[in-house]
């Protein structure tokens, strides 16, 4: 009974041990787990966008570099909170769009991110994503935001912190630490995640109109995340769920056709 025991004490220690070094190693490397900010950048020499110019924006000493184009009359700008992967720039084809239909739009990396100098933290996002919006409403025009991804943490921060005309979320969370906590179920996230990037609370603050679009299929960001932060939403435009819409695809898949007329339908609006 004595070498029982002493196996069935050793083995327990060995698990806390090694559940232990598992969430230490978490904890250590968990914006490396938690950002994809490697990617080519895109030069827009090798777009369309011939109207649209380089931008070096101003935050904390530092800057972001980003892409911006002037609406035509009667048109909003777009500001553009990009998702986790790569840089802002390998989705041109997103703002060649909006430009052909005569939005404005300003689009940048986070610092950290391909075009962008310094480290990933949640206040830096937050940070870059308030003064991007302040350059942006200097210009004079309407401002709308879209925010995908990840970036519907900070394009819900700043939509509750300052006044646009209308924000859309496209496949959000509910938070990044309800994502982690549904990825890692035996993980103590809530604990020790840094950037939380907590949406459902910063949406109870939000007064635009608010569209948010979702897939049924999305494996990334499961699709209730977007419902149940649909129903915390104080002036909801609409809920667009998309049957086998993935993570990716929803470009593809027409989101452009619903965000158009919201947004035309919130500039209307007085």
């Amino acid at each position: 009974m004595k070498l029982l025991s002493r196996l069935v004490i050793g083995l327990v220690v060995l698990i806390v041990l090694a559940y232990a070094a598992a969430v230490g190693y978490m904890y250590f490397n968990q914006r490396a787990l938690q950002y994809d900010p490697q990617g080519p950048i895109t030069t827009l020499a090798e777009t369309t966008l011939s109207g649209a110019e380089n931008v070096a924006i101003p935050v904390d000493g530092s800057v972001v570099n980003g892409w911006y184009q002037a609406p035509a009359p009667g048109k909003p700008i777009i500001v553009y909170y990009k998702g986790n992967s790569g840089s802002f720039s390998a989705e041109h084809e997103r703002y060649q769009q909006f430009v052909a239909d005569g939005f404005g739009f300003v689009a940048f990396d986070y610092r950290g991110f391909p075009a962008s100098p310094g480290s990933i933290s949640q206040q830096g996002i937050l940070d870059d994503a308030v003064a991007v919006f302040d350059w942006a409403a200097q210009k004079g025009f309407p401002l709308v935001i879209w925010g995908r991804s990840i970036g519907s943490g900070p394009s819900t921060y700043v939509a509750s912190v300052r006044d646009a005309k209308a924000l859309l979320l496209e496949t959000p969370f509910l938070s990044a630490v309800t994502v982690a906590g549904e990825r890692y179920p035996y993980l103590p996230v809530a604990l020790v995640m840094q950037d939380q990037f907590p949406v459902n609370q910063w949406i109870l603050d939000v007064a635009e109109p608010v569209l948010i679009a979702h897939g049924t299929a999305d494996t990334v960001i499961e699709v209730t995340n977007g419902e149940r932060l649909y129903q915390l939403v104080p002036n909801k435009d609409e809920l667009w769920i998309v049957p086998g819409g993935n993570h990716g695809d929803l470009w593809a898949r027409g989101i452009w056709r619903q965000a158009e007329p919201f947004f035309e339908r919130a500039v209307a609006t007085p």
